[in-house]
């Protein structure tokens, strides 16, 4: 048995074992509440810079699927469950997950009680740990991990040059601002005949327009949204053009910050597929899938913009729509693997605005 310990920013230490690639690793411990969606998870960009905790107690039991996955590569720091199939049943699987993980260089760790690990993160906030196999100087483990902290996320995760997917029969083009997006989305567009112009996300606001787009759609992705002060200043430059825009988790917070409104960082985020959003609207509640840690101030939203869905766990703002533009924007995923799909209905009301 490969003998591993996660050693907590608090002092408090887990022995498991390890699967995946056995080395070490330190990242920002983070929970999901998904039950299913394990290959999605592990290829979400969106995760750069974490080590992902699951709750469900049994991960790898269907195997890992390439058509499944939400990237070129999981951008993760390591990957934590209760147990972990060694020995998938499934005519779509390609191989273990531990197989996966190893084949990435990507640390896992199994064994340990998840269900206590995800109560500390719950009462003491999102704190930074570390995987490894030596817990001999714990004082230096837990310095190291004081200092540690997620930076140019989007940079790291996001496509290098433009990338083109076309349907059969093209109606609309979209520019797909890419901040670590997930492929989904892409294929969402594709569903309704769109053709999709991926761009990096240090692409420039003119070079965007002059590829003469029927809509924007920001893309989500990792990190702080306010180091992203860059991409914020073209995205004002943007805005001035009016064209259809529709922002999803971290595009929505990058929107919602070139119009002026703030961002701040939630304890513990949403991360997981059955969290309920009520649109302010019809008083409709939708169950969404979720994976962020940061969330829109609504009391900072200047008076183009309203909010128009909200956390029912915690009333966090969860859609805003502007008033004076074809555009809005939601914190959780209606593309999202492997679902709920509530919330699909977004990408027509896009539609719907390039139509008009």
């Amino acid at each position: 048995m490969n003998t591993l310990y996660l050693v907590l920013e608090n002092g408090k230490i887990f022995k498991g074992k390890g699967f995946g690639k056995i080395e070490e690793t330190i990242g920002e411990l983070v929970f999901t509440t998904a039950m299913t969606g394990y290959n999605e998870t592990i290829t979400d960009p969106s995760y750069y810079g974490q080590i992902v905790v699951q709750t469900f107690p049994l991960m790898g039991n269907y195997g890992t699927i390439s058509e499944d996955f939400e990237s070129r590569k999981p951008f993760l720091k390591g990957y934590i469950a209760r147990d972990i199939c060694e020995t998938p049943s499934n005519f779509r699987s390609e191989g273990t997950l531990s197989e996966y993980l190893n084949n990435n260089n990507i640390v896992g760790l199994s064994g340990i009680d998840t269900r206590q690990l995800t109560r500390i993160l719950r009462e003491s906030g999102t704190m930074n740990g570390k995987i490894t196999s030596d817990i001999s100087n714990i004082e230096k483990i837990i310095a190291d991990l004081k200092e540690y902290s997620v930076r140019n996320a989007v940079k790291s995760v996001s496509s290098f040059e433009k990338e083109i997917y076309r349907p059969e029969n093209p109606k609309k083009k979209v520019v797909l601002w890419d901040f670590g997006v997930k492929l989904n989305m892409v294929r969402e567009l594709l569903k309704r005949d769109c053709e999709v112009v991926v761009v990096p996300c240090n692409t420039k606001a003119e070079d965007i327009i002059k590829l003469n787009p029927d809509g924007i759609m920001l893309s989500n992705g990792p990190g702080d949204p306010k180091e992203n002060t860059e991409i914020i200043d073209e995205l004002k430059k943007l805005n001035k053009q009016k064209i259809p825009t529709f922002g999803i988790c971290l595009g929505h917070q990058i929107l919602a910050l070139s119009m002026g409104a703030q961002t701040e960082k939630l304890k513990y985020g949403h991360r997981g597929a059955n969290h309920p959003a009520k649109d302010l609207n019809t008083n409709r509640v939708y169950i969404t899938s979720q994976n962020h840690g940061y969330a829109v101030i609504s009391e900072s939203l200047p008076g183009n913009a309203r909010c128009d869905f909200i956390n029912l766990n915690d009333n966090s703002c969860e859609g805003v729509a502007y008033l004076d533009m074809p555009a809005f924007s939601v914190q959780f995923h209606p593309e999202a693997c492997a679902g709920p799909h509530d919330s699909n209905y977004l990408f027509d009301k896009f539609i719907g605005l390039m139509e008009r």
